[in-house]
């Protein structure tokens, strides 16, 4: 058997093995969530053109004015420029017209029969092209993460596409006879609890759930399922495997596929048994363990990296102490599931590798090493709610 390397050494190969996707442009609606590839700059003004901030009259000198039109947002502009002593009704946002030198709001104003009084600052509440945003600004810089909000504002400049680095795309094959996707599992089998949390998990640290496939154990239906070529994934991940007992067949089926092996077991619990692979074509494999919590501490240690460097997303590091007792593992990396403190972080038990109500009750795994000794450790943050 090959021997087991640290959980570090993992994650820096897993980070290794994968090359940044290229840049595409997207549409507005398909660039949420990817990081900007390059700068977002205005193709246009904001105003586009001077504007009226308030409901009111358009007004040109001293008044009172006598009124001589009106103009709706999105209607035609008032034909000419105001003369002194003139005004037009105005709507937000409807394009003042030349010479005018204030809006004066309707609850500001005195209306008569074709006439307007009140008082005014010359300047207020005209809103001037470009004020807002000038034409060539650039609003974002390469590599913001492309928000809701982000889109409003790309939209508002003028854009319909925008140049990211897409969304890793993962392919996840859920195995094992004894698996049940809904209801109460019968006895000898259990509840899929993998399959529920990866496509979240994917979602945060980048990534985007092509599809799910689920197997029965066998080396035939893993073949067929790793060597298929339709809606190719950049990632692979395989659930309940990547172990060595009589139904785990994915290193046989790498191995018959002519896979480079980049990590083979990992010295770390719960997750030892973990795999990371890459195929002929150059898609990378990862296996996870059957066992839920010991797949969840995999797929932070092999998968998250991965997809955060295909997709350009850093990782934040964090340090804490522990407010509380753990076990330490005599010659492995253990992976505690915690919540954050003002005294630092606390143990939440449950934390066998097949449960993941530690996990649950968390917000970051410590990393805590075989001789710890007390001192600061790392937190992984695991994927918030919402």
């Amino acid at each position: 058997m090959v021997e087991a390397i640290s959980w570090g050494s993992a994650r820096t190969l897993a980070a290794g093995a994968a090359c940044p996707l290229k840049p595409s442009s997207a549409p507005l609606a398909e660039a949420l969530g990817c990081r900007l590839a390059a700068p977002v700059c205005a193709l246009v003004p904001v105003p586009g053109v001077d504007v009226s901030a308030m409901d009111g009259y358009a007004v040109a000198g001293p008044g009172p004015w006598r009124v001589v039109g009106r103009v709706l947002a999105g209607g035609a502009a008032h034909g000419g420029a105001l003369g002194v002593g003139e005004a037009v009704e105005i709507a937000t946002g409807a394009p003042v017209p030349g010479g005018c030198e204030a809006v004066l709001p309707y609850e500001r104003a005195e209306a008569g029969e074709g006439w307007v009084s009140g008082g005014f600052e010359r300047g207020r509440h005209v809103r001037r092209r470009g004020e807002d945003v000038p034409e060539g600004t650039v609003v974002l810089g390469a590599g913001a993460v492309v928000t809701p909000v982000a889109l409003g504002l790309a939209a508002a400049l003028g854009h319909d596409t925008l140049l990211v680095r897409p969304r890793p795309q993962v392919l996840v094959l859920v195995t094992g006879d004894e698996v049940v996707h809904e209801g109460l599992p019968g006895p000898g089998r259990v509840r899929d609890a993998i399959g529920p949390f990866l496509p979240g998990l994917v979602e945060w640290a980048g990534g985007r759930v092509a599809g799910t496939e689920r197997l029965r154990d066998g080396p035939d239906v893993l073949r067929a399922a790793l060597s298929a070529e339709v809606g190719v994934p950049d990632v692979v991940v395989v659930c309940g495997a990547s172990s060595h007992g009589p139904a785990d067949h994915l290193r046989a089926v790498l191995g018959e596929l002519g896979a480079e092996v980049i990590v083979d077991g990992v010295a770390v619990r719960p997750g030892h048994p973990q795999l990371l692979a890459r195929l002929a074509d150059g898609r990378l494999v990862v296996g996870l363990p059957g066992n839920p919590f010991a797949a969840l501490a995999a797929a932070l240690t092999l998968l998250a990296p991965i997809l955060r460097e295909l997709a350009g997303t850093p990782a934040t590091r964090e340090t804490s102490a522990l407010a509380g007792p753990v076990r330490t593992h005599p010659t492995d990396t253990r992976l505690v599931p915690v919540r954050r403190s003002g005294r630092g972080a606390v143990p939440m038990g449950h934390d066998r590798p097949g449960s993941l109500w530690g996990a649950a009750l968390a917000d970051a795994l410590a990393v805590v090493p075989s001789g710890w000794a007390g001192e600061q450790i790392e937190l992984i943050e695991l994927p918030p709610g919402g």
